[in-house]
């Protein structure tokens, strides 16, 4: 985290540093274009880009503590002890530099690679954004012994810089109220900030990160600090798995400019867990880097099996997938420059990092193989168990391609497909069971919502290789459905809906179906949920009638409410246990139905902290999963 701190402390930071490129036009116009959207996702994007630049000043080598607080009144409150936004006046805009940066969109010291060598930020919009697009915003600043004050409302300041006493120490503290005309639901997830700072503080070793939620009756906070860094974050992901060797592999090393940082380590499993990141950012589509470890890591393991003679007679060279099989690995670059492309701007697009990740990880993994015999002869062990695993499932991967969608009349029997083909415009249920299967295909509306019923519980394919999955029939059936393919041979581009929404039974067995689905998805069929393809159902819970009216229910808190509305006298209540219970007109109406029903998007932004979720409740490590049930039992809806 330190590389850097010399260099950075010898150029002087000050209001000459600070370059203004754009004015902040339009943000409050067309929020999405600068955070991603206006719902839950981008109201924590305001959090993260506020906390990027206090990450910034850690990677330069002057913050080592952040601290993040939802406060009692729903606003959030940033603090760090960086060098503190400059306060004197910018030599152009003629008012002082921290004004320029909370209200001129690009403003900042980020552009002449002195000031910051490397810095994060997913869009590079900066706070000037997070003041845009809220309704009061506060900074206090402490730099040259004195406190700093400027208030901001709707991104214009109200008050003029002002100074509030003295103070040794520095650091800026940012609090803000995000503006409710632009968000629909003002409520921060203690949860979902906390996941990133985690995160965060795994990226950057050392760095001690405080998460705190100050609202009544939600008081709680973590700190972090991982002084193991990629290493700690690696054992963390495999804290539920059985390991293949107790002590991740982990290497540091700055070559041409760019710092490369990875941690991998195998385990039992089936799945391949690989997380990459530049500058922070998470890079949930890959790029050059990650090209260049995949490379790197399939030759070098190949290199050691030849040269140690391990493979045998009948074995074959070992493929990417074979190599990367039970893998869980961090790939940790910063670039002074990143290109980012791909619809999310999160793929890395330098071609030069390609070359550099690729010469790191062939030196140092290579060496710790030759150092590490006993443990490289297991990794090689597990790759070959894997390639003749893959060459036993070929046969079954000929079938599904046999009989998948591109040819005709191959769709499986039991799908009611609907009559539009445009994707876009169609939409799939996969539902539990034949009787909630004939409720749904009568309700569909069978122009754009096509219904595939499936009988029973899928295999559990987090403790199943790929030939015991393509072997599952109603997986099968899936696949043809959807006509992507899956794990290797899979391609979005074939995918012949653009939204594939479960609907289970509100039970035990529902949610476990519900999460037999999702496992599968998540593993084999990942684009879909990080294209936002993949949505749940949302029945209700109950129905009340009094006398022609019927009101539906879909939480306990919604019935009281409409029981209070209503009346509780001459009421009936009904408990829906399942989608069968429902006719056809009533689950159109309720669930079905664009215009009136509920969807709950999967949301997969988080892949790390989502992969080892479905490691807890679906792994062969019984102990966490008990952990796991006690600690949300109180969040559960089921019937005893």
């Amino acid at each position: 985290m330190n590389m850097n701190a010399t260099s950075a402390a010898e150029h002087h930071y000050d209001a000459k540093t600070i370059q203004v490129l754009k004015g902040l036009e339009a943000v409050r116009r067309r929020p999405a274009m600068y955070i991603g959207d206006v719902s839950a996702r981008g109201l924590h994007h305001l959090v993260y880009e506020v906390v990027d630049n206090s990450i910034d000043e850690a990677m330069a080598g002057f913050c080592d503590d952040i601290k993040v607080a939802i406060n009692s009144d729903g606003s959030v409150r940033v603090e760090d002890n960086g060098r503190g936004i400059p306060v004197d006046e910018h030599p152009t805009q003629k008012k002082p530099a921290l004004e320029v940066v909370m209200t001129m969109l690009h403003a900042g010291g980020k552009f002449d690679h002195q000031t910051y060598k490397v810095s994060g930020g997913l869009h590079g919009v900066g706070v000037s954004v997070v003041n845009a697009l809220s309704e009061w915003c506060e900074v206090e600043v402490c730099r040259d012994g004195e406190v700093f004050k400027q208030r901001y409302e709707f991104g214009t300041a109200v008050t003029t810089l002002k100074k509030a006493g003295k103070r040794q120490k520095t650091g800026t503290i940012t609090t803000f109220y995000p503006d409710n005309q632009i968000f629909s639901k003002i409520d921060f997830s203690y949860d979902t900030i906390t996941s990133r700072m985690r995160e965060l503080a795994f990226l950057n070793q050392g760095l001690k990160i405080t998460v705190a939620d100050k609202r009544e009756g939600k008081e709680r906070t973590e700190t972090f600090r991982f002084k193991g860094g990629l290493g700690d974050f690696i054992k963390y992901l495999n804290e539920n798995k059985n390991t293949l060797h107790p002590r991740p592999v982990y290497f540091r090393k700055e070559r041409e400019n760019t710092e490369v940082e990875i941690a991998i380590q195998y385990t039992d499993g089936y799945s391949e867990n690989i997380f990459s990141y530049v500058n922070n950012i998470n890079t949930i589509e890959g790029g050059s880097h990650l090209v260049g470890f995949k490379t790197a890591l399939t030759r070098t393991i190949n290199n050691y099996a030849t040269k140690n003679k391990l493979f045998k007679n009948g074995d074959a060279t070992l493929m990417g997938e074979d190599v990367r099989e039970g893998l869980t690995a961090i790939v940790s670059v910063r670039v002074a420059d990143p290109q980012f492309e791909g619809q999310t701007k999160t793929k890395l697009g330098n071609s030069e990092t390609k070359g550099i990740v690729e010469s790191v990880v062939g030196d140092l993994l290579g060496d710790y193989l030759e150092e590490n015999p006993p443990v490289a002869r297991k990794i090689v062990e597990k790759c070959l168990s894997a390639a003749r695993s893959r060459i036993a499932a070929r046969k079954a991967r000929d079938l599904v391609r046999r009989k998948s969608a591109l040819e005709s009349g191959s769709l499986p029997g039991k799908l009611a497909d609907c009559s539009l083909k445009e994707p876009d415009l169609c939409e799939l249920f996969i539902v539990e069971g034949d009787s909630a299967g004939g409720s749904a295909k009568q309700g569909r509306d069978r122009k754009f919502q096509a219904i595939l019923p499936l009988r029973g519980k899928i295999l559990n394919v987090e403790k199943a290789r790929v030939d015991r999955a393509l072997a599952n029939e109603e997986i099968r059936t899936l696949i043809m459905a959807l006509g992507t393919g899956m794990g290797e041979d899979f391609d979005i581009s074939g995918c012949r809906y653009g939204k594939i929404i479960i609907m289970t039974d509100a039970d035990v067995d529902g949610s476990h179906i519900r999460t037999l689905l999702l496992t599968f998805l998540y593993r084999y069929m990942k684009p879909l949920v990080e294209a936002d393809l993949v949505y749940i159902a949302q029945p209700p819970l109950y129905l009340i009638k009094k006398g022609k009216q019927e009101h539906y229910a879909y939480d306990d808190e919604e019935r009281e409410r409409l029981l209070e509305r209503v009346g509780r006298k001459g009421v009936t209540l009904q408990r829906y246990k399942g989608l069968g219970e429902m006719n056809p007109e009533q689950l159109w109406k309720t669930t079905m139905n664009p215009e009136t029903r509920t969807l709950l998007k999967v949301d997969a932004e988080n892949a790390a902290e989502a992969d080892r979720i479905f490691t807890t409740l679906m792994g062969d490590v019984v102990e966490p999963r008990r952990k796991f049930i006690e600690e949300h039992a109180q969040y559960a809806n089921v019937d005893m």
